[in-house]
């Protein structure tokens, strides 16, 4: 299934799209969230689409597309996940797997407008795949058990100010990955039986030129292992974030611009959808 949430900043609509038309859940659910994705959602919203219950959402291609999760109460992220990226960064694929955070309210829709931050002379784009979680996971006995607590699987844009991220960061890098809308996301959230995110081609591009085209084949740490390891210092909640890297193809390899107002990045995963956002001054 897709499940997306539509309208204006506040005020989004929890649907599912189902052979082309949008489906409004709220008799189901009062958003997408936690508490939906926790309880069986798939299985709740075929009974209603089956039964005819759900009212369509006539004029949904004239709506703003949301952020297909309401916000997260974690962002967890995955650093230097592709070998590439890793080299184009200056440093060697990482023995142990890199962790940081996002905050939550960077979460924003896939088409936002994205303010650069005020001071910010090196924002960065990164398309990532990202893991929804669906049950609480904490202390999972091994990668197998990892599947069970995946929701689904949406697009992101992992944006960074990289002065901020590396240079004045003392250390930790979230103090450039947190500016405002800095997690761009979805259109929808796709349920695992309708994509092999394990194997899935990934693809960004600027002003009209071709950035970044991988696999998440490529992962080092691939989506079980990260789920399960990740169980093993923090629980993850349902509803939670995870940013599983990007490949190479970054301003920070030196090979490209850092973003200016009037940029426009454009970001594309195979059965999970496409985003565009225009970049303005902050």
């Amino acid at each position: 299934m897709r499940f997306a949430r539509l309208g204006p900043v506040g005020a989004e609509i929890p649907v599912v799209w189902d052979e082309g038309q949008a489906f409004d859940l709220r008799l189901i659910t009062a958003d997408i969230g936690g508490e939906f994705l926790a309880s069986d959602p798939v299985a709740a919203v075929r009974t209603a689409l089956d039964a005819e219950t759900l009212p369509v959402v006539g004029d949904a291609g004239a709506l703003r597309v949301g952020a297909p999760i309401a916000r997260p109460s974690a962002v967890y992220c995955i650093g230097m996940n592709y070998a590439a990226h890793a080299a184009e960064s200056g440093s060697a694929p990482p023995e142990n797997m890199v962790m940081f955070m996002k905050a939550p309210n960077t979460v924003v829709g896939p088409d936002d407008d994205i303010p650069i931050p005020r001071g910010s002379v090196k924002t960065d784009w990164e398309v990532e795949l990202g893991i929804v979680i669906g049950a609480r996971a904490s202390y999972l006995e091994s990668t197998d058990d990892a599947s069970a607590h995946i929701a689904g699987y949406v697009i992101a844009n992992d944006l960074s100010e990289r002065d901020w991220q590396i240079a004045v960061s003392g250390g930790q890098w979230s103090k450039g990955k947190s500016a405002p809308s800095f997690c761009p996301l979805g259109p929808w959230l796709v349920t695992p039986d309708e994509v092999h995110a394990e194997d899935v081609r990934l693809r960004s591009w600027v002003n009209g030129e071709s950035r970044q085209d991988s696999r998440t084949s490529d992962l080092i740490f691939g989506i079980d292992r990260i789920v399960w390891e990740l169980s093993q210092h923090l629980a993850l909640e349902p509803g939670d974030l995870i940013l599983t890297g990007t490949p190479e193809g970054v301003a920070l390899s030196g090979r490209f611009p850092y973003l200016a107002p009037g940029d426009v990045v454009e970001l594309e995963i195979d059965g999970l959808g496409r985003q565009r956002q225009n970049y303005v001054a902050g």
